[in-house]
Order: C-alpha cells, then structure tokens, then sequence
C-alpha cells in the first residue's frame, strides 16, 4: 500500500473531524456514527481541500441530494450562461454542481463554476479529448495530467470511467445494443481501446489513480459508461459486466482511504429498478449511489425531467442517494436557464418523495404542516409550506384575492365540510 496524506476516511479512522462534525449536525446524526459510515465508504463528502465551500454529505443516513449538470459545448459556448445557470439550480436548491464543459476556455470555465459555494464535479476526459484532439489519440499521461489538474483546481468529485474496460467492450460485441454506448465518457473510452488495442489507461493504472485522487482527498464518482441508452438495452451483457468491475473498484478505492461513489443505472423499465439498484449496492457495500433517472421510458422527449424524476423516486426507494437533475431539454438539446431551474425544482420534489420513503427523520413534519393549511384555508401557510411558494401564490393569485381557489369557488368541499363538522357555535 502506497502512502498518502490523511483522506477524510482516514482522518475518521483517528476520531471525528470538523468537516463530518459539520455533516451530522445538518444531517441530525450522531457524530460518531457518521464518523463510522464514511470508514465504511456508505457516506461520501466531497469536499478538496483546497477550496472551501458548503459542505454536502450523500449516502446512508443522509438526505436524498441534487446534483445540476452544466457546460459548454462546441455549437453553443457561452460561459456567462453556464455561470448563471449554475447559480439559477443553486437557487432552486440544487446541492452540488457538475460542470461538464466542452467548449471553449475549460480551465477558465471550471474556475468560475469553482468559485460557486458548492460542491463542484468533472469529468476530466472531456478536456483529454480537447487537448488530444480526438478521443482515438488520447494517452495515459494526457488523460492523468489532466485529474492531476482538475484536483489542484479545487473539483471536488470526479466522474471517471474506470469500470470502461475491455471485458466491458467483449461483451458490448458479445451481446450487441441498440444504442450501442450512449455514454460520452464511456463513448471515448471504448474508442482508446479500439484505437490502441490496449487497455483503458484507468483500469489498468487504477492504483496510481487512486493516489492522485488521495493526495487531493477527491471523491471517485466511478462512471456507468456501458449504462443502457433504451429501454430496450436494459438487460444487456455490457452493463452487467461493468457492475461487477465497480463492485472490485469501490472495495479497492475504500481500502486506499479514497471516497467513492457509483453511478448508474440508465434507461430501464421501472420494474427493473430495484433490482439494478439493490445488486449495485450489494456489489459495492453501500457505497452511495448516484444516477441520472433512471428514465423510465424512451417516448417523452421534452418531458424527460418527469421521466426521470418518476425513476427517481423508485430509486430512492430502493437506496439510490443522489439524483443527477434531468433537464426538459435532455436529449434534445444544450438546457437553457428555464430548463434548468424547471429540471432543478422537479428533481426536488423526487428527492422530497425519496427522503419520505427512505423514513429520513422529519421529511413528513412539512407534509403535515401543508395539510394543517389547506383545512383551514390559510394560503400563507400554504405558500410556505410549499417546495416552490412563489410559483404558488402566482398561479393561485392570477384570478383575484380569493379565500378558495378559483376552481372551486363557493363549491369548495373542504370550506363546506369544515364547517359541517365545526359549525360557528362550536367554535
């Protein structure tokens, strides 16, 4: 074993650090038993040391979070828009930023997306692609110098294709897809190996990976690169293969003291949900589990933040703990600021559902408070109580200060039977 800096997983070896000190307090949680679950690799906190920011705690124990993607891209690259989108899902209670920009100045884009007081994550081979100029060309020591860079940025948690390799690509030709990769990430690592006849520079060199990321103290976000693209791609050789890497993968990033998290599962009938979910657990001891969707059917472009969002939940039901923000734009197109805080504000109200269902302590308090509300009419309350308030008093306002709605009017059953059951002289 190679030696390395005191990680928060060793740092929790020796007692309670102020960083998990600060998690279980916001979390409600013991401070020893939180302690516990990041040595255990069941919680991660994604927080590089060399940038402070507000700290977010993901996994076991711990409310469901938000993860917003944002970036450039070649057609479209404009790094005053990514910057105001990354603030407007900030602002719509997004708990971490991913900045996946590939267009333009990146270095100089990711720096302003660091300067964000939240937890920021890349994926660092989209930069490899740019500088090597195709992703056939690119080499280890591009690949690596540019995690080394992302790392002495300040990113916190680094989505990284590691389990991309070629057993993964054997059975990609063994038993064909549809879609074949919808991965980018993935994408550009089966184009290396293709190109080169090699293997995956990640997989073959996961140990000196590994001590980039521990002297950096920087979360492995290991990336489902072979994840389904459709439905009909969902029980498939590829991505079952790529499971059983992660799950050697997470025990081998857990035993270097370096944080983990597993990312998948992609496009699956919702019926398959909890199965890839709990085998993903299983396979990877509990590592925290963070995914886009799952979508939960391939025919609603334009809608696939509800797609999502309904696969969600399901997830988080199931153990899933952080949920990728799908934007109404996916598949379709690069999101725009409106894409982004309606993808932001419907990814809330999964992960809302999810804490309810994952019984995270008080997650029903706000739920009784609405219901108090709505019998007694109090639409201040209501407001408050409320996920989004302000788009609650707007849309109940726009038809006149009344004391129902205006669908109901003087036929209000809740006005009707309340004071049915507690007429004026009971009162």
């Amino acid at each position: 074993m190679f030696l390395m800096h005191d990680t928060l997983i060793r740092a929790c070896l020796k007692g309670v650090p102020p960083e998990v000190e600060a998690i279980a307090r916001d979390e409600g949680q013991n401070p020893h038993h939180a302690a516990r679950a990041v040595t255990r690799g069941r919680v991660v906190v994604p927080a590089n040391p060399l940038r402070p920011h507000r700290l977010c705690a993901i996994g076991e124990g711990c409310r469901v979070k938000v993860n917003v993607n944002v970036g450039t891209s070649a057609n479209l690259c404009n790094p005053d828009l990514e910057v105001e989108k990354a603030g407007a899902a900030l602002a719509q209670g997004a708990d971490a930023i991913m900045d996946l920009s590939t267009g333009g100045d990146l270095a100089a884009i990711r720096r302003r997306i660091l300067a964000l007081d939240a937890p920021v994550g890349t994926v660092p081979i989209y930069e490899a692609v740019r500088r090597a100029g195709s992703a056939a060309d690119i080499d280890a020591d591009t690949l690596f110098s540019v995690i080394r860079e992302h790392c002495r940025q300040g990113v916190d948690f680094l989505t990284l294709h590691c389990g991309v390799n070629r057993d993964a690509l054997d059975a990609l030709h063994l038993d064909p897809r549809v879609m074949g990769v919808v991965s980018r990430g993935g994408a550009f690592h089966v184009a290396m190996m293709a190109a080169t006849g090699e293997e995956n520079p990640l997989y073959a060199e996961y140990d000196y990976l590994l001590e980039i990321l521990a002297e950096y103290d920087v979360v492995i976000s290991l990336g489902d690169g072979m994840r389904p693209g459709a439905l009909i791609d969902a029980t498939r050789l590829a991505k079952a293969t790529e499971y059983l890497t992660l799950g050697r993968l997470a025990q081998r990033a857990l035993s270097a003291g370096v944080q983990r998290m597993i990312e998948g599962p992609g496009h699956i009938p919702v019926e398959q949900i909890g199965h890839n979910v709990r085998m993903l657990k299983e396979l990877t001891e509990g590592a925290p589990l963070y995914l886009l969707g799952p979508l939960v059917t391939d025919l609603a472009p334009g809608y696939d933040h509800v797609v999502a969002a309904i696969g969600g939940v399901v997830a988080c039901q199931n153990g899933a703990d952080f949920l990728c923000m799908v934007s109404p734009s996916e598949h379709l197109a690069l999101p725009r600021v409106q894409d982004i805080e309606e993808g932001t504000r419907v990814a809330r109200i999964a992960a809302h559902v999810g804490n309810m269902l994952r019984n995270y302590p008080g997650s029903r308090n706000r739920e009784m408070r609405m219901a108090e509300a709505r019998r007694s009419l109090d639409w201040e309350a209501q407001f408050e109580a409320a996920l989004f308030g302000d788009t609650a008093r707007t849309i109940h306002e726009r038809d006149g200060d009344l004391d129902t709605c205006s669908m109901c009017g003087d036929l209000c059953a809740v006005k009707m039977v309340r004071e049915i059951l507690n007429p004026p002289e009971k009162r």
